[in-house]
């Protein structure tokens, strides 16, 4: 006796018994009377058969009534009590059980919740005297956090079936593709096919030489090649591969990702030089070598003769030296353009600089201290250079040998000055050093000042202060942006991005029908929408979607799909009411044949999850037929298997739901709030299940279509 049949089945037996009572006891007394009088009562038993019926009808209410009351005040309120308590087991360990039935179930609630609050408080102890080991691991998981999310390189790292366990910021970056509005593109997430990400074939062939270095028994393996990235990027893929066991066997792959599509440009641009250099002096070398050859094979020709071989050799050297000199310009201006900017604190940059002044030029040199907030975006190698070869110049031809260092903001630029003592240069020098190649010490650039600067949008001019006895170069740079010091990865581990998930090293690919899959061991996309009213069939549309995977039994919240969605039709006003989108946000939105084969990609090869499920997919397969796009995978209900951990509670919306299982809702009404915190409700339902020996997808199922629930249709 289960759900709303409980109720049913005792009324029906206690009517039954007390009818079955009432012919005991007809046929009793009547068999104890004589022939005569028997007959005469049942006369009068005809006559009044219309008091009799009436009067067992309402003896059937009155039995009817106390035997719900006492169903509800025993049996129910018993199982509800049960089901409290393995909530409490299973789920909430926060959770306190109340009993609303008979008194002696109200104590036994209560000594349920004094064993839980023992048992809590009991559990509260072992995890302080666990607390130190628990704060180093997450120390160490911190630190590798930051550390992945710092790094310039992408990472990814995949088992050895090319499923993805780990991932950092940047990879994500790289890897980015940009909607096309069909769904062809693949989403990065743990879990998922690196094969959709980076070239297969190219992955497989990497693997392959990474055998035959071990073949060859090189001790660290690894290899490299580009592919074509989103975007049309180039990517440079290094592979090295991670062993496991005795044997070494490759049990996954490390891949660092590189963008090196302006290195590809340069390296072009390099090999043109080298090749036009290859060409421009072949003739020239040619002509020299024939000229000298004969001088050296005739020293007795004549003396007009002799003038015209050198003349071609003075010729042809000029031609060289012509030659040389514009591939070093061009290489110059190939220097140009590898110069990356980035931004740094000035009190860093005068630092350097300092170091280089003192140990390249040989000179002091001293830094006034700077605003700690005063930021500049350069290529601090080239500038560096260029401080440095003018502190040179200065030395070498006027003999300064101490310099000050200072900077300052003014406006949206840096003032940094090369400040040194007495002498005066020439206010024409500057022009003429502008444009000679950067010197310092040993240190030569093709590069001039002029073309750091040029690159950098700043400029340089040179000032004296004459009753001081004071002069300097000022360089004005432009200003970068200051590093966001607020990153505080410990005082925040809650909200650390879930981008690695090393269990899943240990997971193996279940052989047999997906039905037969266990529960724990699938992916799922816990999803929700958000429409212009309650009725698909009569024109209602989906304005937002939002979901979120689950995969190895963790809600991955940075694995995440929200998108708004214009409906071209009008909002209802309760529906309005419930979720706030208004027709105005929703006007410069993708439609649904844009978002759809997006979501659908999103959720490939994963078991949807949804509370009220029923509503939300009748709107997904509405779409079907415009679209082509067509959800065929399992679907898996939060209200439905509410109803199968806990078929005697009344109420099992989703606030209810969670508010039972100790799930904090945020976001409420908003796509993306719910889909979170579904998918937090179905994790907290798993162990529930399994208590009732459900443990696979077939056997959930199952058990979903056969509760009263099921029967919800849209």
């Amino acid at each position: 006796m289960r759900g709303a049949s409980g109720p049913l089945l005792w009324i029906a037996a206690a009517c039954a018994g007390a009818l079955a009572l009432l012919a005991i006891a007809a046929s009793v007394f009547g068999i104890a009377l004589p022939a005569a009088e028997r007959a005469a009562l049942r006369a009068m038993a005809a006559d009044a058969a219309p008091v009799l019926a009436y009067g067992t009808a309402i003896l059937l209410v009155i039995v009817g009534a106390a035997a719900r009351w006492l169903y509800r005040r025993y049996p129910l309120a018993a199982r509800q009590l049960a089901e409290q308590t393995r909530v409490l087991l299973a789920a909430n360990p926060e959770h306190r059980v109340a009993a609303g039935g008979a008194p002696a179930l109200g104590e036994v609630a209560a000594s349920i919740n004094q064993l839980a609050a023992r048992y809590r408080q009991s559990e509260r102890a072992l995890d302080a005297k666990s607390a130190e080991t628990r704060a180093r691991v997450e120390e160490e998981r911190d630190r590798f956090a930051a550390l992945m999310s710092e790094l310039t390189e992408g990472v990814l790292v995949c088992n050895a079936d090319g499923r993805i366990l780990l991932y950092n910021a940047r990879a994500a970056a790289l890897l980015a593709r940009a909607s096309d509005g069909t769904g062809n593109y693949a989403p990065l997430g743990l879990g998922r096919s690196v094969f959709g990400l980076i070239d297969r074939e190219q992955v497989v062939h990497a693997l392959d030489k990474i055998h035959q270095q071990f073949a060859g028994a090189v001790e660290r393996p690894r290899t490299s090649f580009v592919t074509a990235a989103a975007g049309g990027r180039a990517l440079r893929v290094q592979v090295t591969p991670f062993l496991a066991g005795a044997e070494r066997q490759v049990a996954g792959m490390v891949f660092t990702l590189d963008d090196v599509g302006g290195l590809l440009g340069r390296e072009g641009q390099r090999l043109k030089l080298l090749q036009s250099i290859a060409t421009g002096v072949r003739a020239p070398v040619t002509n020299v070598r024939a000229a000298a050859e004969s001088l050296v094979a005739s020293p007795d020709m004549p003396e007009p003769q002799r003038a015209r071989f050198i003349d071609i050799i003075a010729a042809e050297a000029r031609v060289l030296t012509e030659r040389l000199n514009a591939a070093l310009a061009d290489y110059a201006d190939a220097l140009k353009g590898s110069l990356t900017l980035e931004d740094m604190r000035v009190g860093d940059l005068l630092a350097v600089v300092r170091r280089r002044l003192t140990d390249t030029v040989g000179v002091a040199a001293d830094v006034e201290p700077s605003a700690a907030e005063l930021w500049v975006r350069v290529d601090s190698f080239a500038i560096v250079h260029a401080f440095a070869s003018l502190a040179a110049r200065v030395h070498a031809d006027y003999g300064v040998r101490a310099f000050r260092l200072r900077a300052a903001a003014h406006g949206g630029f840096a003032e940094i000055d090369l400040v040194w003592p007495g002498t005066m240069v020439s206010s024409d020098v500057l022009l003429l050093w502008e444009n000679e190649p950067l010197a310092s010490g040993t240190d030569e650039s093709p590069l001039t000042l002029k073309d750091v600067l040029e690159r950098h949008g700043g400029e340089v001019w040179y000032k004296a202060d004459r009753p001081r006895q004071t002069a300097w170069f000022r360089f004005l740079l432009p200003l970068g942006e200051p590093a966001i010091a607020a990153m505080p990865r410990a005082a925040q581990v809650a909200a650390r991005p879930e981008y690695y998930d090393f269990d899943l090293f240990e997971r193996v690919d279940t052989r047999g029908q997906l039905a037969e899959r266990r529960l724990a061991a699938l992916a799922y996309t816990a999803f929700d929408t958000e429409t212009t009213g309650l009725e698909p069939s009569a024109g209602d549309e989906i304005i937002s979607i939002g979901a979120v995977r689950i995969v190895n039994g963790r809600l991955l919240k940075h694995e995440v799909f929200e998108q708004l969605v214009n409906p071209r039709r009008p909002i209802s006003r309760e529906s309005l009411q419930v979720h706030g989108i208004d027709a105005r946000a929703l006007a410069n939105e993708p439609t649904i044949e844009e978002v759809l084969p997006r979501f659908h990609r999103f959720c490939e090869d994963t078991v949807l999850v949804a509370h009220n499920a029923a509503f939300d997919m009748r709107f997904l397969e509405m779409k079907e037929a415009k679209t082509g796009v067509r959800f065929a995978q399992p679907v898996l209900d939060t209200l439905l298997l509410s109803a199968i951990v806990h078929p005697n509670q009344d109420n099992h919306n989703l606030d209810t739901i969670a508010e039972r299982l100790g799930v904090r809702v945020l976001g409420r009404h908003t796509a993306l709030g719910d889909a979170l915190v579904t998918g937090e409700v179905f994790l907290r339902l798993l162990p529930l299940l399994t208590e009732r020996g459900i443990v696979t997808l077939g056997q959930a199922l199952e058990a979903s279509r056969a509760t009263y629930l099921a029967r919800l249709q849209y």
